[in-house]
């Protein structure tokens, strides 16, 4: 079969963010821009000629036609094999899963998670590496500079795959293998979990819940493991037909973008336990009646009772949390004897430490669990968690959350999300904030007395590279913080985030609204930042 050596030109805005490259699908639709990225990687991951490559995504916009591009591309750069989930689907822990159980030499995944999907909306592209995980910044960074000098991509000539039929397919000397995206997943959580005593709790008559999948990629999972196989009744999964478009919402399972669940769970004959997940599979929203759990407290809570869990009963060598996320995990670490590492925002700064045995669970703030079973939060992981829990400690939800509060106290938490700012405001904002923290240790800010402040630099404990500039930390007396930083997710301007944390040892003040707890912080964050000065908003977007 013929390869052809097609001449095109660099681009200049390729280099990717947090989790890999996000783009306007329009931006992916024009001639050479997916081809030259797709060939940097090529270029760059040299086990990938003569190996093996996982390929997927979460059904979006253009995730059908990107696939056939990419399938061409890697015949044309000697790649051996590539496993193809069925339609091209493949949730973002599932294509972790099926590296790792593979021995892939690294997986192209497929999806702008929890943005939004359609012709005029998001795309996405990243590589992960042979352990699943998303690529470290070092392979980031050589893509990017290989995108800088792409003079040409080298693909086969030849006719789309059939991506829909199981089964083995040739595309030159290159085997196509399409794969059933959801089997080796389901049978790693039948390993981990007990599932006879989840199946139990759903059997029990007491016991209701809803799965929100937002028209997204878990859908499917999560009628084949909750519903087939755990024994929910048919109708627990809702929203879960994946769709390009998403169903034309917002597949961020928050407080704002899932409505429909959270009124599930208020009102007349609430459900006990209700959960959702995004774009690609790897986050989750976890509540109970009247109840909202934060993915702060989901994690500490997760990694306090582990050893309810049959995967983890031996217990955990230790946590990791990203560092916006509350300290609650931190708690939980001290009380247990084990490390609890911060590392920046990024599921890959966990990899590192998830290779050398350090931690097996770890979370970010921004609705993301996980823990060493794969490379990748796993929304679905995490809520099979909270119903292992569930049924093993006959409480609700809420119970569960005010014995740990008991236990290791609370902190209060909320994000504060600033969308589409202009970047260069946005960068004013920050480097004005890094001037502030350099003298601002030891000042009185209302009530409270600052403790450091800093521009956050992490360095990784196995490797020891160093990630420096992560966002901006000022640490309060009593335990309470406020962090700054600039997320890398979005397509247009910049977002800033801002969170928050307070923390309250007292039992009789754990249950007061977070809104009027958190009032005075929220305003002296602002205050500091000069947020309204900087970006022109009096309000966030979101609060989470």
């Amino acid at each position: 079969m013929k390869i052809d050596q097609v001449q095109s030109h660099p681009f200049a805005d390729q280099r990717p963010g947090t989790s890999g490259l996000r783009k306007k699908v329009s931006a992916f639709q024009q001639p050479h821009y997916l081809e030259n990225f797709v060939q940097a990687i090529f270029e760059t991951q040299k086990d990938l000629q003569g190996g093996t490559l996982a390929l997927g995504g979460d059904g979006r916009y253009y995730n059908r036609e990107a696939v056939q591009i990419i399938l061409r591309l890697a015949a044309g750069n000697g790649v051996s094999r590539v496993l193809v989930g069925q339609g091209g689907l493949l949730s973002t822990p599932a294509a972790s899963c099926v590296i790792r159980k593979y021995a892939a030499q690294g997986g192209i995944i497929l999806s702008a998670s929890h943005n939004p999907g359609g012709p005029d909306k998001d795309f996405g592209i990243k590589f992960n590496v042979a352990n699943g995980g998303p690529a470290p910044e070092k392979v980031t960074q050589d893509i990017y500079d290989r995108t800088l000098l792409m003079s040409g991509y080298r693909q086969v000539e030849a006719p789309d795959i059939d991506i829909d039929t199981i089964g083995l397919n040739m595309l030159g000397e290159m085997q196509v293998e399409v794969i059933d995206p959801i089997v080796d997943y389901a049978h790693l959580m039948r390993e981990i979990f007990d599932f006879d005593a989840i199946h139990q709790l759903f059997n029990s008559g007491i016991f209701q819940m809803r799965f929100d999948a937002m028209h997204a990629i878990t859908g499917p999972y999560a009628v084949e493991i909750l519903e087939r196989m755990l024994g929910a009744e048919p109708g627990t999964v809702i929203n879960g037909i994946p769709k390009e478009d998403f169903g034309g919402g917002h597949p961020d399972p928050n407080l704002a973008h899932a409505q429909e669940l959270v009124e599930l769970t208020q009102g007349f004959d609430p459900v006990d336990f209700a959960a959702a997940s995004d774009g690609d599979g790897d986050r989750n929203m976890i509540l109970g009646k009247n109840f909202y759990v934060t993915p702060s407290d989901s994690l500490a809570v997760l990694a306090a009772n582990a050893h309810l869990i049959p995967g983890y009963r031996s217990g955990i060598p230790g946590i990791a949390r990203s560092m916006p996320t509350s300290q609650a995990a931190d708690r939980v670490a001290e009380k247990l004897g084990i490390e609890c590492y911060e590392t920046p925002t990024g599921w890959k700064f966990f990899g590192n430490l998830l290779d050398a045995g350090k931690i097996a669970v770890c979370g970010e703030e921004s609705f993301g669990t996980g823990s060493d079973h794969v490379r990748e939060k796993d929304g679905l992981w995490a809520v099979l968690a909270w119903l292992n829990l569930l049924a093993v400690k006959q409480q609700s939800v809420s119970q569960i959350l005010n014995d740990h509060w008991q236990q290791f106290g609370r902190n209060y938490y909320t994000r504060h999300d600033y969308e589409g700012i202009d970047s260069n405001a946005a960068e004013a904002l920050m480097a004005n904030l890094r001037r502030l923290v350099l003298d601002i240790k030891g000042k009185r800010l209302g009530r409270y007395r600052v403790e450091y402040g800093d521009d956050f630099s992490y360095t990784d404990p196995v490797d020891n590279s160093v990630s420096a500039n992560q966002g901006i930390r000022i640490g309060l007396s009593g335990g309470s913080r406020i962090v700054y930083r600039l997320s890398g997710t979005g397509t247009v301007g910049a977002t800033l985030r801002i969170y928050l944390e307070s923390f309250e040892p007292d039992p009789e003040k754990q249950n007061q609204e977070t809104a009027a707890v958190m009032a005075p912080l929220v305003a002296l964050g602002r205050e500091l930042a000069n947020v309204e000065k900087h970006t022109g908003r009096t309000e966030p977007d979101v609060i989470t």
